[in-house]
């Protein structure tokens, strides 16, 4: 169904949606088989595509949403004056800046959805290549960057619409081992753990507490110092507390709390899958029906080692995933599968359907400036429940390319923004692969007509939950089968260089669903069980209804 096999007889296909949704009307048709045919509404839309904003002023390298519902837009700052000045006359006055000491344009800004307003933000040392994470009370901490930038701890504590939040960076704490092209994780005890960058084989946590930089061997023995290929490494905080981190084709299960390697994981066959190289990964959802139990990585996309060594962008991507469940025991491997079409830098974004869009990127080359060829502009839909070979639909392409240092966010109404991709050192709005300013949304296929139309709506439901803790949300839906409804929780991701830092998804355990007027329904659920499964923060709470269509998103603090 997922591999598009349901498209090739469109004719048969709706003569029998036709008939079940008749038959689920008057209550004829099982929950199970009233969602497949829902799934199967949405499988024949294909997406669709908006431009947001003509002009943004920045290309965004770094994006993330914060819990006021707007965007977080982060450049680099020795690149040039951008296109968007700063607000009230400022100026930035930097001597150790590369390319301007005097620049009176912002290089991040807050953008907010609806409106589609952008609001210029200060930021001061240089960010290029950094990473970030949001902490428990919704301040989004980032860490790191190039030049005067490379040790640098910033803040930024989101506002709403009306408000004047800004940067506000660190003057007397920094991290202990500078850092470009890291990646963060925020873990169950509120801090962040940071690790690798280029030429920097240890991690570190931030706030640091009082403990040192430690020295990661992963690092060491997956760079060869030249291609690297293993920057930007893969965290994933799995249930049981342990970090799955993958670097390069290789990966280990690691105790964070006693600095020790548990296991090293089989090498994934193919092609490197880190920066430059530059696949990408998500975890798979979490589920309460399996207990939090049996978690799944999956790794998208790469180059072959040479790609960034090869300027003409000529070695084809990749065209492989794998997929492995690093706690399935002593057997554990990786298994593979094939793209409809070769990509490398894509982003991968979890969607409150539990799929997996993979979008953005290149058919060849490599990450770095000028390296990538034959953009990807046709996003995929993987869908991790579906058979083997049937897990890919592919979707409406865009008319923008998108490759380097571009981004992907999922958004709470259920959209997926897309911003960025600058394979140039300085902005250049003309040429082959021009600098991108356009930000624009896609809109997966369950917000197709009649999907969107009918989509579930939240009535009342808790802006706080404390860890497994019952609560009732009320749901307004004119579904046809309201008792297959899920309550899906999705985090909100510091997402750059095709990884999505700290993105997770969980699928909550429903209780009871009682009707309580026409088209309302009290949904009863319980909350993540530990900050393990869920890192204290803010999460997107989603419905999502039996075909498969998610609501707008209500904001909730977990832990």
């Amino acid at each position: 169904m997922a591999g598009g096999r349901c498209s090739s007889h469109p004719l048969k296909i709706f003569r029998v949606l036709l008939v079940l949704e008749i038959m689920t009307a008057v209550g004829l048709v099982p929950d199970d088989v009233v969602s497949l045919t829902g799934r199967f509404r949405l499988v024949l839309a294909q997406g669709s595509w908006e431009v947001l904003v003509q002009n943004a002023g920045i290309s965004s390298m770094h994006t993330a949403v914060t819990h006021f519902g707007n965007v977080v837009l982060l450049d680099r700052t020795n690149i040039g004056p951008s296109q968007l000045p700063l607000n009230g006359g400022r100026c930035r006055a930097n001597p150790a800046d590369r390319v301007s000491q005097q620049d009176c344009t912002a290089h991040s800004a807050v953008f907010t959805p609806g409106s589609n307003s952008i609001r210029p933000l200060f930021i001061f040392t240089d960010t290029w290549c950094s990473s970030g994470q949001f902490i428990g009370d919704g301040t989004l901490v980032q860490t790191g960057g190039d030049s005067d930038g490379f040790s640098k701890i910033r803040a930024f504590a989101p506002c709403g619409d009306d408000g004047e939040c800004d940067w506000v960076e660190s003057t007397d704490t920094q991290l202990q081992n500078g850092r470009w092209y890291a990646t963060n994780q925020l873990l169950a005890d509120g801090r962040q753990i940071v690790v690798g960058g280029r030429n920097v084989f240890t991690l570190e946590y931030v706030p640091a507490n009082g403990q040192g930089a430690i020295n990661l061997p992963l690092l060491t023995q997956t760079d060869d110092g030249v291609q690297y290929d293993n920057l930007y490494p893969y965290l994933h905080l799995l249930p049981n507390n342990q970090l799955f981190i993958f670097a390069n084709r290789d990966s280990i299960l690691y105790d964070w709390q006693t600095d020790t390697v548990v296991r090293s994981l089989p090498t994934i066959p193919g092609e490197p899958r880190n920066y430059p190289a530059a696949g990408s990964s998500v975890m798979l959802p979490l589920t309460s029906e399996s207990g939090w139990t049996n978690p799944e990585i999956l790794v998208c996309g790469g180059a072959p080692y040479g790609a960034y060594l090869n300027p003409a962008g000529e070695l084809p991507a990749s065209q492989t995933c794998g997929r492995i469940a690093p706690l399935a025991g002593a057997a554990v491997d990786w298994a593979m599968e094939t793209m409809p079409m070769r990509r490398n830098m894509g982003d991968m974004v979890l969607l409150p359907t539990r799929d997996v869009l993979i979008v953005n990127g290149a058919g060849s080359g490599a990450q770095g400036w000028g390296n990538a060829q034959n953009p990807v502009q046709t996003p995929v839909l993987y869908h991790p429940q579906a058979a083997a070979g049937t897990r890919f639909q592919s979707l409406t392409a865009s008319d923008i390319p998108r490759v380097y240092h571009s981004t992907a966010n999922l958004l709470p109404d259920a959209r997926i923004l897309v911003a960025g991709s600058n394979t140039h050192e300085f902005y250049t709005l003309t040429g082959d692969l021009p600098t991108e300013l356009r930000i624009e949304a896609f809109s997966p296929p369950y917000l197709a007509a009649g999907g969107a139309a009918d989509r579930p709506r939240f009535i009342d439901a808790p802006a706080s939950l404390a860890y497994a803790a019952t609560f009732t949300v009320t749901v307004a839906t004119a579904a046809a089968n309201p008792t297959a409804m899920e309550l899906n929780l999705a985090s909100a991701a510091f997402v750059t260089h095709s990884f999505g830092q700290g993105q997770r998804l969980l699928k909550l355990g429903v209780l009871a669903r009682t009707n309580v007027e026409r088209n309302q329904y009290a949904v009863t659920s319980t909350a993540p069980p530990n900050a393990v499964v869920a890192p204290s923060s803010y999460y997107m709470l989603f419905a999502v209804d039996y075909a498969g269509v998610p609501s707008i998103a209500t904001w909730v603090k977990i832990g």
